[in-house]
């Protein structure tokens, strides 16, 4: 037997209209296409599907069942088109993001609120791109959108720039550096320098900074947290460099100092990446535009 949606869409339209003619005027189809469609189901199976000689017209035993199939079937259907079609239109759609640094936490939530707000359709999710490769996942499509500071040449995938920022040095205001108008790196040859766990050649002030000056810290600590980095430089077991979003409030306090690293200060830009085919979906385009405009509003705070 061979049935198709057609067939449960008539045979709830007929139930649900107690007779032909009004469910022909449901299904937007002539009384005659409708009765020869019942026919012709009604021989696939073998069976009547209805009491004819009942008024309203009733569905006979072997109707009820095809009706209590159509009732579980037809729902699930046409939600799958209405989010098929939504997609097609903008409004759903999955947006998976690996982040490559910790501290982008700061300003992802803010702009991952203000998104869900105006795109509830979206499915959102969140994953540390640190423990696995998130470039080579943005390109399997196990993920949406990367944030990354390295951009790279990479077939079908564009590098989106978000906004500039400032890596800052931060120390206890004890620390004999407090005095200086900005650190260079000769200066970090005496202190434990705290950083993320991430490789040397991803973190700002090795890659920017101490590895081209040849300069290597007294000793390094990585810390996972940016609360415990802040609490462990207030107390005095360390210094650290990390983005300016991250110390908006940290450089009011009086525990802290924050200077610039070099006379003229560092810059480093960020990045979303994402798959060239997804940049002009709506959904996509909006999240782009709040990642660049609500990340400064810390920056400035």
């Amino acid at each position: 037997m061979h049935i198709e949606f057609r067939h449960l869409r008539t045979i709830k339209a007929i139930h649900d209209a107690g007779g032909l003619a009004k469910a022909a005027e449901i299904l937007h189809i002539t009384q005659s296409a409708l009765s020869h469609q019942v026919k012709g189901l009604e021989d696939q199976a073998g069976v009547e599907l209805f009491a004819r000689r009942s008024k309203p017209l009733r569905l006979s035993a072997a109707g009820l069942k095809l009706l209590r199939l159509a009732e579980r079937i037809l729902p699930e259907i046409d939600a799958t088109e209405a989010e098929f079609a939504a997609i097609r239109q903008g409004r759903a759609g999955r947006l998976h993001i690996a982040i490559e640094c910790h501290a982008c936490f700061e300003w992802l939530f803010p702009v991952l609120e203000a998104f869900r707000r105006v795109w509830p359709e979206i499915d959102i999710d969140i994953r540390p791109g640190l423990a696995f490769t998130a470039l080579q996942a943005l390109a399997r499509e196990d993920v949406d959108l990367v944030i990354s500071s390295d951009p790279d040449r990479l077939e079908g995938i564009t590098f989106n720039p978000l906004f500039d920022y400032s890596p800052t040095f931060i120390a206890s205001a004890s620390n004999p550096l407090a005095a200086k108008p900005y650190v260079e790196a000769r200066d970090f040859a005496d202190q434990t320098l705290i950083t993320y766990p991430i490789d040397r050649a991803r973190s700002d002030v090795f890659s920017l900074l101490l590895t081209p000056a040849k300069v290597e810290p007294k000793a390094h600590r990585q810390v996972e947290l940016t609360t415990v980095i802040l609490m462990l430089v207030a107390s005095g077991r360390g210094v650290a460099v990390l983005p300016d979003w991250v110390l908006r409030e940290a450089k009011y306090q009086p525990d802290y100092v924050t200077k610039r690293v070099t006379e003229h200060g560092l810059t480093k830009r960020l990045y979303a990446a994402t798959r060239e085919e997804d940049v002009t979906a709506p959904y996509m385009a909006h999240f782009l535009r709040l990642a660049r405009t609500e990340p400064v509003k810390l920056q400035r705070a």
